[in-house]
């Protein structure tokens, strides 16, 4: 499956379907779902980075489960928009992940996001580090979808 923009992608789910963001991490990945209306995304939960069969399946329950008919996968672009090697890696596993799923998937620039999630939770919810470990990667996949949505909405 290829990987698409957010206007294709958008096109192809069915009114009230879900995206799924998904955050990949090292070790963990991150998730985040939207709601059914596409303008409000929320952490899901963090999934253990394995092997690709087991996340997918993992993934794909989410997505029966909760409704969802679509990817938009983090895309760590260099701090100069440069596409690197772990951007690249970042693509080749969302389409892999993709044509496992048989969910259709898009890329968004995900530069900064974990970043900036730590900061809110150091600032605002005052969480220890131990706490912000088990937080911050769902936060940055909702971080992350809530700008290809408040993005692509514009154009919806």
């Amino acid at each position: 499956m290829p990987i698409f923009n957010l206007s294709e992608l958008r096109a192809t789910l069915s009114p009230g379907q879900r995206l799924i963001g998904l955050d990949p991490g090292k070790k963990i990945i991150g998730v985040a779902l939207s709601d059914v209306t596409l303008m409000l995304a929320s952490p899901y939960r963090g999934l253990p980075r394995g092997k690709l069969a087991a996340n997918a399946a993992e993934i794909l329950a989410i997505a029966r489960r909760e409704g969802a008919g679509g990817l938009v996968v983090g895309l760590p672009l260099g701090l100069d928009g440069s596409f690197g090697p772990a951007a690249q890696a970042a693509k080749d596993w969302a389409k892999a992940l993709s044509e496992a799923t048989a969910l259709p998937a898009a890329l968004w620039d995900e530069r900064l996001s974990s970043a900036a999630v730590n900061r809110m939770l150091i600032e605002e919810a005052d969480l220890t580090r131990a706490k912000r470990a088990k937080a911050v990667d769902a936060a940055a996949a909702a971080y992350m979808l809530q700008a290809a949505l408040d993005t692509a909405g514009r154009s919806w």
